[in-house]
């Protein structure tokens, strides 16, 4: 599923959602970002009422993932329209630069320079802060579960 999503991120045709169809780009992307949310929610929960049939962990892992090919798509599709950034041109570009957003270091190298493309970045932030790092923190407590069960079997004869 991840190698599909990296891959349809480097082919889909992301230039016609920038500023000739914002109709369809904007609504597209605040679609995504619900999905992906709604089920990170639904797999956090899953996690926090343990239950065991869930495959929440590998679930998370992959929709972490999504979430910034989403914003990357979302990033890409912004540069396209003039003035909104500097240094950014490129698809790999656009994944740099939500990766190094999600990280908070900031190289610099890459600014958001319109109004727009500061809200998204904005955006990713807040929905790092409330939906990856609940995720993140479900995903631990699913290892740790998981390890603590295994530590706990008895060893094979």
């Amino acid at each position: 599923m991840l190698l599909a999503g990296g891959t349809a991120y480097f082919l889909l045709p992301l230039e016609g959602l920038g500023a000739d169809r914002p109709w369809l780009g904007w609504p597209l992307f605040v679609l995504c970002l619900t999905c992906v949310a709604v089920l990170l929610l639904r797999h956090v929960r899953d996690v926090v009422l343990e239950k065991p049939q869930a495959r929440s962990g590998i679930m998370i892992s992959l929709l972490m993932c999504l979430a910034v090919l989403v914003f990357s798509s979302g990033y890409y599709a912004l540069a396209r329209q003039p003035g909104q950034f500097t240094g950014l041109s490129t698809r790999v570009d656009a994944l740099y630069f939500t990766v190094i957003t999600l990280a908070t270091v900031g190289y610099g190298d890459i600014t958001p320079r319109g109004q727009e493309a500061r809200m998204v970045t904005v955006v990713q932030i807040v929905y790092t802060f409330v939906f990856l790092t609940a995720a993140a923190t479900a995903l631990t407590r699913r290892m740790h579960t998981v390890v603590a069960e295994r530590e706990r079997r008895p060893p094979p004869p």
